[in-house]
Parts: C-alpha cells; sequence; structure tokens
C-alpha cells in the first residue's frame, strides 16, 4: 500500500511543482495528510502540548474515571457502538470566541491557546489558497465560498484519549468523516491510534512530532465537485498511554451558501454535473448532529431532496 502522504511545506520555496504535485495527490486520493514545516514554531507547539496535557491531568482525569464507572464501561463484554472512549472540551473562535467562559482554564493555557488558534487560521487559509493553485480556482475562490455575513466558523476539539482495557469494545472515536472544510490536528507525538479507510482498509495516521495533520470535510468534496473526498476515520483506544489530540475545524460561517465552483462543473463530463447539492451551511450541520456516524452520501442526497422543495436553499 502506499506511504502515508507527508509533506514539508517548506520546500514550495524551490521545489513548488513537485510539492504542489504532492499536495494534489494527497487531497485527490487520500484526503489525509501530514505537513511539516507549516510556520507554526515547533518550541511553541511543544508549549501547547505540555499546557493540554497538564489541564487533562488537573481538571478532566477524575471526571472521566467517575463517567466511565458511572457507565459501568471497565469490564466491558459487547461492543459498545453508540459512545467514544474520549474526554473532550470546545473552543470557539470565530466568529466569536468564548475562551473566557470556558471554567478550569488558567490565564496561560487561555492565552497560547488563543495564540495558536491565529496560527492556525493563518495555516488554514494558506492551504486552502495552495487548494485553489492545484484546482484552478482563483486565489481566495475557497476562503470566499466559505465566508457566511460574519465570515468562516473556527473552533477546536480538545480531546484526550486516555488507557482503555477493552480497546475491542469501545472505539476511542467511532467511525465518521468531518462536516466541515478543512480541518488541522495536532496530535500526540507519541501515542498513536487516528486510522483512515483507504481502498477498503483502514491505514494508521502515524504520530509525527510538531507535524499538523490535514483532513478535508464533506464541505470541500461539495465545492469541488467531488474531486477532493472526505474520507472516513476513526480512533482506536489503546491500552497504554493517554493520547492527546486538538482538532481545529475552519468551516463555512452557519449562513454561508454552499455549492460545486461553477469552474469545476464546467469541466466534467455530464454524468459528474449535478452530484452535490447546493445548501446552507447551518442547514448541513443540524442532519449532521443526527447523522454523523453514517455514511455521508445519504447526507448529500437528503440536502439536495431538501433544495428540490425549498427555494430558500438556492437564494
Amino acid at each position: 500500500m502506499a506511504k502515508f502522504p507527508v509533506i514539508n511545506l517548506e520546500k514550495l520555496n524551490g521545489e513548488r511543482a513537485a510539492t504542489m504535485d504532492l499536495i494534489k495527490d494527497a487531497c485527490e486520493n487520500w484526503g489525509f495528510f501530514e505537513v511539516l514545516n507549516h510556520g507554526i514554531p515547533y518550541d511553541f507547539m511543544d508549549r501547547v502540548e505540555s499546557l493540554t496535557k497538564e489541564h487533562y491531568k488537573k481538571c478532566m482525569e477524575q471526571r472521566f474515571k467517575e463517567l466511565v464507572a458511572s457507565k459501568a464501561l471497565e469490564g466491558l463484554q459487547a461492543e459498545v457502538t453508540d459512545m467514544d472512549w474520549e474526554s473532550t472540551f470546545y473552543l470557539r473562535h470565530l466568529p466569536e470566541s468564548n475562551m473566557a467562559e470556558i471554567p478550569d482554564l488558567t490565564d496561560e493555557y487561555r492565552k497560547v491557546m488563543k495564540e495558536f488558534a491565529l496560527k492556525l487560521e493563518k495555516l488554514a487559509e494558506k492551504l486552502l489558497d495552495l487548494f485553489c493553485e492545484n484546482l484552478g480556482l482563483e486565489k481566495g475562490y475557497l476562503k470566499k465560498a466559505f465566508y457566511g455575513a460574519k465570515g468562516p466558523t473556527f473552533g477546536t476539539k480538545v480531546s484526550n484519549y486516555p488507557p482503555c482495557p477493552t480497546p475491542d469494545k469501545i472505539k476511542g472515536l467511532r467511525a465518521h468523516t468531518d462536516a466541515g472544510g478543512i480541518i488541522l490536528l495536532f496530535q500526540d507525538p507519541q501515542v498513536g491510534g487516528l486510522q483512515l479507510l483507504k481502498d477498503g482498509e483502514w491505514v494508521d495516521v502515524p504520530p509525527l512530532r510538531h507535524s499538523s495533520v490535514v483532513n478535508l470535510g464533506d464541505q470541500l468534496e461539495v465545492i469541488t465537485n467531488g474531486k477532493y473526498k472526505s474520507v472516513e476515520h476513526r480512533v482506536i483506544a489503546q491500552t497504554d498511554g493517554a493520547r492527546m489530540s486538538i482538532a481545529s475545524f475552519y468551516n463555512p460561517g452557519s449562513d454561508a451558501v454552499i455549492y460545486p465552483a461553477p469552474a469545476l462543473v464546467e469541466k466534467e463530463e455530464e454524468e459528474k454535473k449535478g452530484l452535490y447539492p447546493k445548501f446552507v451551511f447551518e442547514d448541513y450541520m443540524k442532519l449532521y448532529a443526527v447523522l454523523k456516524f453514517q455514511a455521508k452520501e445519504p447526507r448529500f442526497e437528503a440536502m439536495k431532496a431538501r433544495e428540490a422543495t425549498a427555494p430558500t436553499a438556492t437564494a
């Protein structure tokens, strides 16, 4: 099987064509890749990692143990299919931050995560422009497509996956595709567990210190008219070591209208036209909230059916 794509963004200066080809192949055939030399200082990432692990130990570990006990998850006999072995909290950055409302965060952690979000936002927008270049779209097209009345939505899910005594009975995180736009993941450099589905097989996403894992969400599949695909992925719980995961989601604004880029539809053969619906992002998210752990195709079909009957979706 082909090797998981790891791309050095520094090589855009000097080996641009070859690096752009690697990005193109990763987007079209994997839906996932890892980037190095992405512009976020490595010592800063180390600080984010140590503060995140510290916060989990101090504020969340005990709560997770109590949850496990209350749900009798220790000695599982049968597979659990309706929950995940993870401890999480969410930070919203755009259009407005909720950082001040999250309890238990130290001032230092708040400040560092705010700074981290700004750096990730910049990286997400840089990658979107590289995608535009590969797709033959004008620079800024994808960023603009994500803009609602208040710009994009952007948030971070901070997860910890503690050691699990029965990883064969419960997933760290069940298989799903991501609903949004572009996802940047800072994952634990030591403890693995993230896998993606490629050609019917589960492939490990290697833990790599200081890398950012990039994956594409459902909205990029729609906007690129299927040229890029969102890919099913999951987290396998581990018996040893707690795995940290900081996933930041750069998504369309809630009122952004999403549809295939006309320039990409024009180039397609007749049977590929009309494959994807036109919808308001918030409507898609409401559907996704109910059907997250199911295949994406019925979601697209449901939005298409709604488009056919609702005049508002074509505004």
